[in-house]
């Protein structure tokens, strides 16, 4: 068979297999399921199906590496839930339970691998995907928006790469329930029900918050029946996040049908970018911490298992020498609690993963591991604050909380087993203002800063909006236009600084974070005290998420139940002690300009020509409520006598660059400094003063005069006498007439 899109050989299951597959996605998966034929003392990935396989990258062949294969799937495990390690799981012990006793889960799965494992560097990226969607190609060099990454055929492209030129068997699986077809390439999950006595029908408060524009709302759980207002189930709106919510009459909104998994307006779509909350009694809880040991189970698989329990062999047996994970934002969050409650040990004692590369996750966990829980959802300065994912401990390192008289870190457990991954932990400006960031590197009180942990590293991408760049011509629903400041070639350097640590014992840099002693780490009012400058048409109110511990109901804490949910929230939002005890947290102070003192400063901040910010504010309808993940990009002025008639404080910049070549020195000298301090590598380094060069004429930098060089050297001077380009270099194992690697 051919895939057409491809072009390339394909070996798809057969229509066997594929009806096997879909009576195991069934709803009686959990109760019917008997794959296991093995012990069932440990959790294990019991089958793998795989559904398509073939040459990758229209049979691109890599320098050394060769041809990469993919390979697609379903793996199906089961978990014993009366194991200590997996106690940690929420209503496991209500899920129903194979002819084994365990609980019985699935998901899909996704595999690049070299053709001939022999050639590549027996290294592994694992990804557990952002809500079903790749997200390595920020750290990779390729195209965003594909879920079939082995359709790239674009060579030049290929080349570019960072991972696979590198030999590098790159890894993602589902983790989440529900969020497609196991058949399909998004990632997801199939994980139980939960059940009370007798397989009785578990009802409790389900909460949702909706801000999109459709007819329509899906509900996360059904509703455990079609009665509404109080206390059944209400819907409020408001537009801005301190108004008073008004209560929608029950004449207002219905259920789309009778199974109550859907609610619409009788009149009209909801309002985008309103705030609506629909609280009402849920039904059929599912496990969700279960994705937890999902993401154990299948790497564990991939490491150390040479086949499943019905005999299909591991496609990566033998091979994998390191797993390191890439992940951004919510997946990193994952990644924060999969460590906490020690799911970076196997259950036969052995490590999962051996590095983890941690993009935008901070100090967060996911709401993920409570009844109720809602994956999906990520708390910001506007939205979706009443889903619990600040949840002490905040840092890898020892704390007391005086608010639940507790003590605890996030490498507690793994410390204790020996199991603990290296990290770095990479993360925006955009998290101390709306995630409260600065709670991993000070104490629950906020009075001190935190030694690191020996096996972790800090860095903040200073003054870096959430996510990816944002377009600076574009203001989306913001006052400002968006940050464009981009992480790649930070997030690629890292990454080798990370394999290093790994492998050569190489200490990566030293944490770059601001910090309280030093008074880079400060409350963000008085703006006095912040340090931003006044800068006309810019409104600056010091909005900053609030961390609280919220009253869930008395036991939740215990159980991770909730009886109340939401938690009672009286406006204002933020700082309000009526809304419960408060971690104290801060932001990076900035300098004169308005960019952030402390971290990784991109040339950008060092050779300014504009003010970034990790916050912004929105506008419109919903003006000075938060703008959530975006930042902020502000030019300066090109001009000393624009600036003066605008009033702008910060020099323009004809003021700062007095000559082209002054300006391309900087932006050598800054790039140069970089790569020095393994924050950029050379491959990226020519690009980056390239295109800084540009934008500095662009923005009112002189012209070069006729003696003066108009580019960037090639290489700049750390590059210089360098190897080949880092992209097309990789550590490359050879095995010796034993088999045995050396």
């Amino acid at each position: 068979m051919i895939d057409t899109a491809r072009g390339t050989p394909l070996v798809r299951a057969s229509e066997r297999t594929k009806r096997k597959l879909l009576r195991l996605c069934g709803a009686s998966l959990v109760a019917t399921s008997t794959l296991a034929a093995a012990s069932v003392a440990q959790a294990r990935i019991t089958q793998i199906t795989i559904l398509t396989r073939g040459t990758a990258f229209g049979g691109y062949s890599f320098p050394v590496v060769g041809q990469y294969e993919f390979i697609t799937g379903v793996a199906t495990g089961e978990v014993n839930p009366s194991n200590p390690q997996n106690a940690v799981i929420t209503d496991i012990q209500l899920a129903l339970r194979n002819a084994n006793g365990n609980v019985v889960y699935q998901h899909n799965f996704y595999i690049l691998k070299p053709l001939d494992l022999a050639h590549g560097n027996h290294k592994m990226m694992y990804e557990p995907p952002n809500r079903g969607n790749k997200t390595y190609q920020t750290l990779n060099n390729t195209p965003s928006g594909t879920s079939d990454p082995a359709a790239l055929t674009d060579p030049a492209v290929l080349a570019d790469s960072f991972l696979w030129s590198r030999g590098y068997t790159t890894v993602w699986s589902g983790w989440e329930n529900n969020l497609g077809p196991l058949s399909g390439l998004v990632a997801t999950a199939s994980l139980p029900v939960a059940f009370g006595p007798g397989n009785s029908t578990l009802t409790g408060p389900g909460y949702e918050y909706i801000v999109t524009g459709a007819a329509t709302f899906t509900l996360a759980y059904p509703a455990a029946s079609g009665s509404q207002g109080a206390p059944n189930a209400v819907l409020t709106h408001r537009v801005h996040l301190d108004d008073t919510p008004q209560v929608v009459p029950t004449s207002g909104w219905a259920y789309t049908d009778a199974t109550n998994t859907a609610i619409k307006l009788t009149t009209g779509n909801f309002v985008a970018n309103d705030i609506y909350e629909f609280s009402y009694i849920a039904k059929n809880p599912t496990v969700n911490g279960l994705g937890l040991a999902a993401i154990r189970d299948f790497n564990s698989f991939l490491r150390y298992a040479a086949k499943d329990d019905s005999g299909t062999p591991n496609p990566l047996a033998g091979d994998v020498e390191r797993i390191y994970t890439e992940t951004s934002s919510q997946p990193a969050r994952t990644l924060n609690d999969f460590t906490h409650l020690g799911f970076n040990e196997d259950e036969h004692h052995r490590k999962v993963f051996d590095g983890m590369m941690q993009w935008i996750g901070a100090g967060d966990g996911l709401n993920m591991n409570y009844r109720w829980s809602q994956t999906k959802r990520t708390e910001r300065n506007r939205q979706e604050e009443l889903y619990l994912e600040g949840l002490y401990p905040f840092a890898n390192v020892p704390t007391f909380d005086p608010i639940s008289n507790t003590s605890d870190w996030r490498y507690k457990r793994c410390e204790h087993t020996h199991t603990c991954p290296l990290a770095v932990e990479f993360y925006s400006a955009n998290e101390y203002w709306v995630k409260a960031g600065s709670l991993m590197s000070t104490d629950p009180t906020g009075r001190f800063d935190l030694p690191d942990h020996p096996l972790t590293r800090l860095y903040l991408l200073s003054s870096k909006q959430h996510g990816g760049a944002g377009d600076p011509t574009s203001k989306g629903l913001c006052q400002q236009f968006l940050n464009p400041l981009d992480s790649a070639p930070v997030q690629r350097a890292l990454w080798i600084d990370l394999d290093e640590w790994s492998t050569l014992g190489i200490s990566p840099p030293d944490s770059q974070v601001p910090r309280l002693r030093d008074g880079t780490l400060v409350p963000p009012l008085p703006q006095s005290r912040a340090g931003f400058p006044s800068i006309p048409g810019v409104t600056y109110t010091g909005l900053k998420t609030t961390r609280y511990r919220f009253n869930y109901g008395p036991d939740f804490y215990k159980t991770f139940i909730p009886t109340i949910n939401p938690p009672v929230m009286t406006p204002p939002y933020e700082d309000n002690p009526a809304n419960g005890p408060i971690y104290p947290s801060y932001v990076p102070k900035t300098d004169s300009d308005g960019n952030d003192i402390a971290g990784i400063r991109l040339p950008e901040l060092t050779v300014p020509l504009a003010t970034y910010t990790g916050w912004g504010l929105r506008s419109g309808a919903w003006a000075n409520d938060g703008c959530e993940a975006s930042g902020q990009y502000i030019p300066f002025k090109a001009t000393k006598a624009e600036r003066v008639a605008a009033g702008d404080p910060r020099p323009a910049v004809e003021e700062r660059y007095h000559s082209y070549t002054q300006y391309r020195n900087k932006v050598v000298e800054a790039v140069d400094r970089l790569v020095r301090r393994r924050f950029m590598i050379c491959d990226d380094s020519q690009d980056i003063a390239t295109r800084l060069l540009q934008a500095g004429l662009a923005a009112g930098v002189p012209a070069p005069l006729p003696d003066e060089t108009s580019s960037a050297p090639n290489p700049v001077p750390a590059c210089i006498g360098r190897m080949p380009p880092h992209y097309h270099y990789h550590y490359h194992h050879v095995r010796d007439h034993d088999g045995d690697r050396d």
